[in-house]
């Protein structure tokens, strides 16, 4: 018997639930809303392809190590493919410090530990093509799902779909990875299938711009500042892409109203990154050319979604996947690996039973295991990212002895322990990248030991392991690109 499977979206999280779900017994329908992609390479596809379903497509990715090893263990083809698209890999090996390659040697984890980095529209044009190939999975490109077919029952069950042309799809599977936009919960409200949920901002906006190498240039060595740093009222990093392109994202809290009214100006934008030492070589007019308009981002929050409060289903034959199932800060850059992994849960969970609770149950079971020590993880980062950026705008305060301590311990501690020991370095990796539980390396007695080693040194002995950020203070960044730096300034609580 054959089952049918019905895609609503064809963004990264469906087009890795087809790569998931493709093969003998299945036949799988991708529903894309918008057009396919055009004739052409990356550099056509980067300025032409249209992809409203997907708004943060032109903003920096790079795509984590978890990502990266299911390409590469599971569709070596299509890694393949992407190498010759010009996506590059970095490894482990970038991010060693000056300290830690005076004693590096190379350990078997470290090749699980590189990252795929490109425009994002080259990965997908790649993937797409590669989906297209699939046996058993076909696209349908410009097809706008009207309404989910739900049968009433206790719970209800998602039998297929209505097109807006009023044609009817019948589905055994019906698979959501709309994205943000999706409709699809209303739906099932109206049902009686009101699904429970929490969500809370997570406090910053995004503006991204693309830039091109010159011919004949080459990417800047590693200066004396970094490419990557959280000052507490900005964030920025620079991220190598594909075909001699990257981009620069500067990511501003919430609460600095007139920085982010501003930074959406490209001669604010490339002035901040000029003030900023690691990331102004990037971008000088004589190394490289800006190929895109500043990109902004966003109403972001961090949201989950529960299919099965209590254990008991809210609604069978429907699965959602990414952004408009679980949707994180993209600061961390999970939201892609959070599809991939999601996706591939799903497809154990239907092999594993033909039971429709059993397998919502056991995808319910698969999310809280590989998912929410990473989404708790950054909800809590993301509320103390939200209160420094706040305490930026007030007089400095003291703070508890209890929270100096801390925040000693991480900074002064935890921080540069990471950057001398390079077995640390790997632990925490692991963590970042997904590829174990991203706590497990702190709670090793080992590594606790050794971060507890480095702190005691004191911060004068550990002066040179401090990354050099290469970046002015608040007031003097926004005065150096005319903007008011005393508009959002408030007094102390």
């Amino acid at each position: 018997m054959i089952e049918r499977v019905l895609v609503i979206g064809a963004g990264m999280a469906g087009l890795w639930t087809a790569m998931a779900l493709a093969g003998p017994g299945r036949e799988v329908t991708v529903l894309d809303r918008d057009p396919p992609p055009p004739e052409g390479g990356p550099d056509t596809a980067f300025q032409d392809w249209q992809r409203r379903g997907v708004g943060h497509l032109r903003h920096s990715h790079a795509f984590l190590a978890r990502l990266r090893t299911l390409v590469r263990d599971k569709h070596p083809a299509l890694l393949e493919a992407l190498h010759a698209a010009g996506v590059r890999e970095l490894g482990f090996e970038g991010s060693l410090t000056a300290r830690h390659k005076q004693k590096y040697v190379p350990a078997p984890i470290d090749g699980d530990l590189a990252i795929l980095t490109s425009r994002r529209t080259t990965l997908e044009l790649v993937m797409r093509r590669y989906v297209e190939g699939l046996a058993g999975v076909t696209m349908r490109p410009q097809t706008f799902v009207k309404t989910l077919r739900i049968e009433p029952g206790s719970p209800p069950t998602v039998r297929g779909v209505v097109l807006e042309d009023g044609t009817e799809l019948d589905a055994d599977i019906v698979v959501d990875a709309a994205g943000r936009t999706s409709q699809a919960y209303e739906q099932l409200a109206e049902a009686g299938a009101a699904v429970p949920e929490t969500s809370e901002p997570c406090g910053v906006v995004y503006f991204t711009r693309h830039y091109r190498l010159l011919p004949g240039q080459q990417e800047p060595a590693r200066g004396p500042g970094s490419t990557t740093g959280d000052l507490g009222f900005l964030k920025f990093g620079v991220f190598p892409g594909d075909n001699g392109c990257f981009s620069v994202t500067l990511c501003a809290p919430e609460v600095e109203e007139e920085m982010r009214k501003s930074i959406v100006d490209p001669a604010v934008f490339d002035g901040m990154c000029r003030e900023l030492t690691g990331v102004a070589p990037w971008i000088d007019p004589a190394r490289a050319e800006p190929t895109s308009r500043v990109f902004g981002m966003g109403q972001l929050e961090s949201r989950w979604r529960e299919l099965a409060p209590g254990g008991a289903p809210v609604v069978l034959g429907f699965f959602p996947v990414g952004d408009c199932l679980v949707r994180t800060n993209p600061l961390y850059g999970r939201g892609c690996s959070f599809a991939a992994v999601s996706a591939y849960e799903l497809a154990e969970s239907l092999r594993t039973s033909a039971d429709p609770a059993q397998r919502l149950l056991r995808y319910r079971e698969g999310l809280e295991r590989e998912l929410r020590p990473y989404y708790d993880v950054m909800r809590q980062a993301d509320r103390s990212a939200i209160r420094r950026a706040e305490a930026a705008l007030r007089p400095p305060t003291k703070g508890s002895l209890k929270g100096r301590i801390v925040k000693s311990f991480l900074e002064d501690g935890v921080a540069v322990a990471i950057r001398d020991d390079v077995e640390l370095l790997r632990e925490f990796m692991r963590g970042f990248h997904m590829l174990e539980h991203p706590q497990a390396w702190l709670k090793r007695p080992k590594n606790v030991a050794k971060i507890v080693k480095v702190w005691a040194r004191g911060k004068k002995a550990n002066a040179d392991l401090y990354p050099a950020l290469g970046a002015p203070g608040r007031r003097e960044l926004l005065e150096a690109v005319g903007v008011s730096a005393t508009a959002d300034l408030r007094p102390a609580a």
